[in-house]
């Protein structure tokens, strides 16, 4: 009898080839399906449930239920022994439907039911194993992402005003309208939100408290992808509003503020966290600049070679008894060589070595950077972020497989063919070919640009010296981190204070409202309104009975005295 992670497996693979098969057509033929559905018309306004089928979504959804679909039978060998795997396969599932929701909805109210699913589902998910530190992540995630869901809540507010919320009719209408600015602001803030831009990015690698199948499918394909993909769709807007130089400057800061923040890093999956936020942050960059099917490139190729890495840290993690600190990992490609070359690969092709799946989006899109008039401050943030994300993969590359092994010596670390691996190779033979094989399907022409022979060799130098820098971080690290002024590591290593202050800012009003709310409602509130109220009106009623008895008692003492009467007259 087959589990319900074989089923699932199965249904979501055969859903992925569909999806596939019909943007490879729709993207051809040029087609775009759009279905409406009323649901209530109320005073001018309809609400209705829209869905929006084009190459864009339905690539996407292939790419999410693909991934998903490995995740899953990935879970039945990571997740063995579990007595609620059952719970935690219904828990993603949910998690994939949400995803889908907000992917086929051109319309803000049936987004906001799948971007308010994703932040629920997430907070049951990264809350799965039930400790302190469990409980703390998910309150950290579920109160961020908290923000981006009362400011979409007021952008349908805003919106309102069109008399519907099917923004792909209203948001070419007037685009020097304020209306439409606030609207715009208020999406830009949700979307920060979701996908951990800065100020809002402790909660991304706090969400590490999630099992290791969780991280991989929200770090690649969903959650903190969902702001990427509002972006994308209210992309005309983003431009004619100028609000892209404030979101460009925010991804900017959010990508060395990650990629610094990796190198002093030691949890194995906390440096993949921060390089998911610094290629966030890449993404939504690129689309400040404009280039937005190029965004939407990246964004498939990371969720491929993303979701591998996270997959080859489970597995790693699996083998060292649960522990997560790369100090203890080394000589990997001795021990374990199936697992160090699908890891290695899947690192370089993060940090976009030529022709594997992240050379043909990160290296246009810095070539597209110096096509631009950008300032300088920009133009240095971007190059030298992605050396540093060079630097982290290759510090990383070295503690994992080069290093001597400081584990236990008496342990049972060997490679074995199981159903992880498996799920591992299909997402290598994607994260080799699948940026050359998707470049010819997104691109319909081929994307040219013309520099001079140093400027295009400018990106290749920038990869090497990321490789050259971190050698000597590992060596640094290695022999004189102690020796290094302890403040100064401790702001770099802690992304800039963040996760201190996120606590701080959402630990200080919760206090405050339980205080408040002991004041108030369970206070003075409920001795002046609701129990007063209460207590007068069972006073009243009393009185009221009491005065119903008596003039019953009355009327039956009157009745004996007029029968007593009659009876006297007529005897």
């Amino acid at each position: 009898m087959l589990g319900i992670c074989r089923i699932s497996f199965i249904y979501l693979m055969m859903l992925s080839l569909l999806m596939m098969s019909l943007s490879f057509y729709f993207i051809n033929n040029d087609v775009i399906y759009l279905y409406e559905w009323e649901i209530i018309s109320l005073n001018s306004v309809m609400i209705e449930m829209t869905v929006l089928l084009d190459w864009m979504s339905l690539m996407f959804m292939g790419f999410v239920l693909m991934i998903s679909s490995l995740v899953i039978l990935y879970s039945e060998d990571y997740m063995m022994g579990d007595l609620n795997l059952n719970r935690f396969i219904m828990l993603v599932l949910m998690f994939v439907l949400s995803m889908m929701m907000l992917i086929i909805s051109p319309n803000l109210v049936s987004i906001l039911l799948g971007w308010d699913g994703l932040g629920l589902v997430s907070y049951c998910l990264v809350i799965y194993y039930q400790n302190v530190k469990s409980y703390n992540a998910g309150m950290l995630t579920v109160l961020m992402n908290r923000i981006g869901d009362v400011t979409l809540l007021m952008s349908i507010a805003w919106m309102m005003n069109y008399g519907g919320w099917n923004y792909i009719f209203y948001m070419n209408y007037d685009l020097s309208n304020l209306e439409v600015k606030i609207v715009m602001l208020l999406l830009m803030i949700s979307a920060m939100t979701k996908s951990a831009q800065i100020p809002f990015s402790a909660w991304l690698p706090a969400a590490m408290a999630a099992p290791t199948p969780v991280s991989a499918l929200v770090h690649s394909s969903t959650l903190v992808t969902a702001g990427v993909y509002l972006m994308i769709r209210f992309h005309n807007l983003l431009m004619s509003s100028n609000l892209n130089m404030y979101l460009m400057l925010v991804a900017s800061v959010t990508m060395f503020m990650s990629g610094l923040g990796a190198n002093y890093e030691f949890d194995l999956k906390k440096i993949i966290a921060l390089s998911t936020l610094s290629q966030l942050g890449l993404m939504i960059g690129s689309l400040s600049m404009g280039v937005m099917n190029l965004a939407f490139f990246h964004m498939l190729m990371h969720a491929l070679f993303k979701a591998l890495l996270f997959m080859c840290a489970g597995s790693l993690i699996h083998l060292f008894k649960n522990m997560q600190d790369i100090r203890v990992m080394g000589s990997m490609s001795n021990l374990v060589p199936l697992i160090g070359s699908i890891m290695g690969v899947a690192n370089m092709a993060l940090c976009g070595m030529p022709f594997l799946a992240g050379f043909y989006s990160k290296d246009l899109m810095l070539e597209y950077l110096s096509y631009t008039n950008f300032n300088y401050m920009i133009y240095i943030l971007f190059y030298f972020s992605t050396g540093l994300t060079v630097c982290y993969s290759f510090r990383l590359t070295i503690m994992l497989f080069i290093q001597q092994f400081n584990f236990y010596s008496l342990s049972m670390i060997y490679d074995k063919l199981e159903i992880k691996i498996k799920m591992c190779y299909f997402l290598f033979i994607l994260s080799i070919v699948g940026g050359s094989m998707f470049s010819w399907v997104v691109f319909m022409l081929p994307k040219i640009l013309f520099l001079s022979m140093y400027m295009k060799m400018f990106v290749l130098l920038v990869i090497f010296m990321g490789v050259w820098f971190g050698m000597e971080i590992y060596k640094f690290s290695m022999n004189d981190y102690i020796s290094l002024k302890k403040k100064f590591a401790e702001f770099l290593g802690s992304m800039w204070f963040m996760p201190l202050m996120s606590v701080y800012l959402i630990h200080n009003p919760l206090i405050f409202g339980k205080k408040f709310m002991k004041l108030t409602d369970l206070g003075w509130y409920e001795f002046m309104g609701s129990q007063n109220i209460y207590l007068n009106m069972k006073k009243m009623s009393f009185i009221k009975f009491n005065f119903q008895n008596n003039i019953f008692m009355l009327f039956l003492i009157s009745l004996y005295f007029w029968v007593m009467i009659l009876m006297f007259l007529y005897i």
